[in-house]
């Protein structure tokens, strides 16, 4: 893998408003890394969601499809670094993660670090940077939709009841009328700032959205409900005319 990028670009120029962004799309270790394919981890614990967002990828690449939305995804897993965190974050590279030890990362130092950050993370956070200064030079701002999963359970807490989440801050532009065409759904348990809160400084969306003034949202699905290929194209089609339909309404606020 060190010979390809850590990121790719799934039909660019494609004509939607919308950016697709997809942080953590894959469970990959670049082979030098080191401590084996895994960090050191079995086969088993790279499977599990400590190494990438199970299923989104999958989601991802659907909403592309249906939209006609150009996607940016991660080819890394974020257990070599995190791309959705900033580059002081103290969770950049994780240690201990969910009751597994990461054997390579350890003992990986600041140098180490630095070195995954510009062989990794920068460049992916590049390339979003370069298609919205692309956008942005042509009149077009793009939406931002940030696509994540969540496990149903973390360590030994309670199970989680909601089958999808909106994460924002500050900007609801697009996050309101989401929460609400989903809580329109009948049978969806909704989290609004669940499973996780969205007021995340230097993640992807405030980095790239918030901080540009973009229209941005984060959306979490339960990972047992897009665990399959058929689920995924199932939750794709069900958000794909919702996600359309609110880039389309906050439009002409976008343009200014």
């Amino acid at each position: 893998m060190s010979a390809a990028l850590p990121f790719e670009i799934h039909a660019p120029g494609a004509p939607a408003r919308a950016l697709i962004l997809c942080d953590h799309a894959s469970n990959a270790v670049p082979p030098e890394i080191g401590s084996g394919a895994g960090l050191g981890l079995p086969p088993d614990e790279m499977e599990r969601h400590i190494a990438y967002d199970i299923g989104v990828r999958g989601v991802t690449l659907e909403l592309s499809r249906l939209m006609g939305a150009t996607a940016i995804l991660s080819r890394f897993s974020r257990l070599v670094v995190d791309p959705n965190r900033g580059e002081d974050d103290p969770t950049l590279v994780m240690r201990l993660y969910d009751g597994a030890i990461v054997p390579a990362n350890r003992h990986a130092g600041s140098e180490e670090i630095a070195r995954r950050v510009e062989a990794y993370h920068r460049p992916y956070h590049a390339a979003i940077d370069a298609e919205i200064e692309a956008r942005l030079a042509a009149g077009r701002p793009p939406a931002l939709i940030a696509v994540h999963s969540f496990t149903p359970r973390l360590r030994s807490r309670a199970p989680r009841p909601w089958h999808v989440g909106v994460l924002w801050h500050r900007d609801d532009r697009m996050s309101a009328p989401l929460l609400a065409r989903l809580r329109a759904e009948p049978g969806l348990c909704v989290g609004d700032n669940q499973p996780y809160s969205g007021q995340l400084e230097g993640d992807t969306l405030s980095r790239h959205g918030t901080r540009r003034g973009l229209r941005h949202v984060l959306i979490e699905l339960r990972q047992d409900l897009i665990a399959t290929e058929t689920d995924q194209r199932l939750w794709a089609a069900r958000l794909a005319p919702m996600f359309a339909g609110i880039v389309a309404d906050t439009e002409e606020d976008a343009d200014g």
